[in-house]
């Protein structure tokens, strides 16, 4: 199977001490694939491709772009269901009114320009079209920092902050869910004293060396072992909006 290389900036699947990411990144698709059935679809920033290429299964159309021209060439030899090109997402390069569902996943955190990024999604996407963007909770991703962790990262968003952008794109209806880790996870966390995450975090900060029983339990985990839900909106790991043009 062709992979891209891990670089840290975007999650691939198949590799199985990246899979909580994976999964974690799926479990958001799986949510929102039924709201693009029948409908154009453009993914802003498609990543690897496997999420586009989910929608693509039940969507009318599914337009992938991407900046990074490896990335995009990727998607276009291994998944031929979805249509794809490199572009700049501040600048993107699709008529105004002719998309009905916009996704961007994982994305906006990435962006310099995110004011401009949502005025170009109002943009293309038709009167009622919708908004769907998710990006990583700022409170429990960077907690106690306003410059993020991640160096690939501009800026991450609370809760309110990433309403309060939305709306100020002239969006309306908006509505912010939280992705929480489900039971069998919350029993993970507490097999790897406290936190899965910072498990994992400590292998990659130190030698690289996965114990065997945390890539076992790392490996086997599902989008299933995910849930979004409006309760607890600033303890979630990630958070996911849907506004409508």
């Amino acid at each position: 199977m062709e992979t891209l290389p891990l670089t840290g900036e975007r999650t691939v699947p198949g590799i199985a001490h990246e899979n909580y990411w994976f999964r974690r990144h799926e479990a958001v698709y799986a949510a929102l694939a039924g709201r693009c059935a029948g409908r154009s679809v453009l993914e802003a920033g498609c990543g690897e491709g496997y999420g586009a290429d989910l929608l693509a299964r039940t969507a009318e159309r599914v337009v992938g772009l991407d900046y990074d021209a490896q990335t995009a060439a990727h998607v276009a030899r291994r998944y031929p269901a979805v249509s794809v090109a490199r572009a700049n997402l501040v600048a993107l390069p699709v008529a105004g009114g002719s998309i009905d569902a916009v996704v961007s996943l994982q994305v906006i955190e990435h962006l310099w320009d995110q004011e401009g990024f949502l005025a170009e999604c109002r943009r293309v996407l038709r009167p009622g079209g919708e908004l769907l963007v998710s990006t990583p909770n700022r409170i429990t991703f960077s907690p106690g920092r306003d410059t993020p962790l991640n160096p690939f990262h501009t800026r991450e968003l609370s809760p309110r902050e990433l309403a309060d952008l939305v709306r100020d794109a002239g969006f309306a209806d908006v509505e912010v869910l939280g992705l929480h880790h489900g039971p069998r996870l919350r029993e993970l966390d507490a097999r790897h004293g406290g936190s899965l995450v910072d498990a994992q975090v400590a292998v990659v900060l130190g030698d690289g060396t996965w114990p065997a029983d945390l890539l076992a339990d790392v490996a086997a985990i599902t989008a299933d072992d995910f849930v979004l839900t409006r309760d607890e909106l600033d303890a979630s790991l990630d958070l996911f909006v849907t506004a409508r043009a």
